[in-house]
């Protein structure tokens, strides 16, 4: 059947099961538009505030679904309003398509009204990117953009359609989507048989669980790997819940700040696991010092991430689920009682702390904990809050922490709370934020309001950048430039203005109570929490540091 490209792109969507497209609309992309409406009982379109927003929308929905997240802009600002969210995806290896609408073909290299060669643009932050000229190749581009961005390592893929190309008819027939093939052909069972040697012999074997977990799906394999070995667990921002928080074996995060018995544990083991982890700056501290007296295991999907940052003594190419059901068959039940009995030992000595006698970060997010039993999907935007919310919230599943690990985007977290609720309106969903990382997106609270998304955004509030302060504390001289934010905003007020319910805490009690309303109004909530500026998060490990030398507040004094 004859369809023009506007419909070819809305049935695709169906083909795909799309259910959910977050979008601004504009002048070259109303085609494309005009064919959603007609549409509006098979897909959901959630009109955000500025695009960046649509993009953040999308890479929540994904990250908390494992599904593809789909955006919509138009041409030229709208387009380039996608670019922050697409890096956020690329990064975090998070499948996104985004659908870009241009100017007509003949006006196409002349500076036309609101033209921008976005496919260009995005080409170093996206697995591909296509410009569609010619009708009958949408539909299979389109298809295969679906395909890339699930296949093998995740990520983004951008399709921009100039408008007279919408507007054209070619020949549609309906395709059922390209099965997703797992990546295991590269999977080398003779290095697993290696691997397995290693760790059989292992005395002091250690559990390092990235994002790659999570996509994968290998909870269930990396419990059984745990148990089998006797092995503490630790993971990066990114593998937050792909190892139960709440498990025997976890120790908290690696890195910069992470726990101090996950730093120590790793610079003391014998053998490091590593699953689907890239090994970020934030992670290793000083590479030529990192887990100095380990052999290193690298499973990846990704051959480039080998070596890249940090050394790897053996490494498996391919699903990571798959190489760890292959991997458990070779393991001989082990028990490390002496290591295990060492590393408890440390998280006694050691464990995460704060001043309980006032409302502060921490304990916000402790009872968050409490009162959502550590049910609730959360996201963050950036800084000492996400931090905070990844060390003191106990994630028991994957796709529960939605953040931004690789790229660091402040003004992430508000649109990515708003996809996740999109998919699971079910579930309690609450982006935490500073200040600072809220003023952003903030606009995006119309989204929430305008669409009926009962998100609840909690505001750890003490005026100023927190974690660019705590630097400037640290390492500056406490020469604090530019980074005071204590200018009479009332984030209760805006909350209100913009269709929300406002709530100021500033004591514990009231922070719970106000909570706990929020949790049942089924409307979208702000919570204005403020706490000391002067609060920082420990541990840390000073750039550059090896990570044995991470340092609290304790040490500080």
């Amino acid at each position: 059947m004859q369809l023009t490209g506007a419909q070819i792109i809305i049935e695709c969507m169906k083909e795909q099961g799309v259910d959910t497209i977050f979008g601004y609309p504009g002048g070259a992309i109303l085609n494309v538009y005009d064919e959603l409406y007609k549409n509006s009982d098979s897909i959901r379109h959630v009109l955000v505030s500025h695009e960046q927003g649509a993009s953040h929308a999308a890479d929540g929905y994904a990250r908390a679904t494992g599904k593809v997240g789909v955006c919509f802009a138009t041409s030229g600002p709208g387009a380039t309003n996608l670019v922050t969210g697409i890096a956020t995806a690329n990064i975090d290896s998070i499948p996104l398509v985004a659908i870009t609408c241009n100017v007509g073909t003949s006006l196409l290299g002349k500076d036309s009204f609101q033209e921008v060669t976005i496919s260009e643009v995005v080409k170093p932050i996206t697995k591909e990117s296509h410009i569609v000229t010619d009708v009958n190749d949408l539909a299979e581009t389109i298809r295969c953009a679906f395909k890339t961005a699930m296949s093998g390592r995740r990520g983004p893929v951008l399709i921009d359609v100039p408008k007279d190309v919408t507007a054209n008819k070619a020949e549609y027939e309906p395709k059922a989507p390209y099965k997703i093939e797992k990546t295991t052909k590269t999977i080398n069972d003779e290095a697993i048989t290696r691997c397995a040697e290693i760790i059989n012999s292992a005395k002091k074997p250690y559990i390092f669980v990235g994002g790659g977990a999570v996509a994968a799906d290998a909870s269930y394999e990396l419990k059984e790997l745990a148990d089998k070995i006797d092995a503490p667990v630790c993971d990066t921002l990114m593998g937050k819940g792909a190892f139960s928080g709440t498990d025997p074996h976890y120790t908290g995060m690696l890195g910069m700040h992470g726990t101090k018995t996950s730093n120590f544990g790793v610079s003391r083991c014998d053998v490091l696991i590593t699953v689907g982890a890239r090994f970020s700056d934030r992670v290793y501290g000083n590479a030529k010092n990192f887990a100095p007296n380990a052999k290193i295991i690298h499973i990846d999907i990704d051959e480039n991430e080998i070596g890249k940052n940090v050394r790897a003594d053996e490494y498996i190419i391919g699903d990571a689920k798959e190489i760890l059901s292959r991997l458990n068959k070779l393991l001989v039940k082990a028990i490390h009682k002496e290591w295990c009995d060492e590393i408890l030992e440390m998280t006694k000595k050691f464990p995460l702390s704060y001043d309980n006698s006032v409302l502060t970060g921490p304990g916000a997010i402790e009872e968050i904990y409490r009162q959502t039993n550590g049910d609730a999907i959360i996201s963050t935007e950036v800084g000492q809050h996400q931090m905070w919310s990844a060390q003191f919230y106990k994630y028991k599943s994957p796709r529960q922490f939605l953040t931004s690990g690789g790229l660091g985007t402040m003004g992430y977290g508000l649109g990515a709370s708003l996809g996740a609720k999109c998919a699971f309106p079910e579930k309690t969903v609450i982006n935490i934020a500073g200040d600072g990382g809220f003023r952003m997106n903030m606009n995006e609270l119309a989204t929430a309001s305008r669409n009926n998304i009962p998100i609840i955004e909690i505001i750890i509030n003490n005026s100023v950048l927190g974690m660019v302060r705590q630097w400037q504390t640290l390492f500056y001289g406490k020469r604090y430039s530019n980074t005071v934010l204590d200018d009479g905003v009332d984030f209760v007020k805006l909350a209100e203005a913009l269709g929300c319910v406002g709530y100021r805490a500033e004591t514990k009690e009231e922070f719970s109570k106000v909570l706990s309303t929020a949790l049942t109004l089924n409307k979208p909530v702000v919570i204005d929490c403020r706490i000391g500026k002067d609060e920082n998060v420990y541990p840390m490990v000073a750039p550059g540091e090896a990570i044995s030398k991470a340092f609290d507040a304790s040490d500080m004094k």
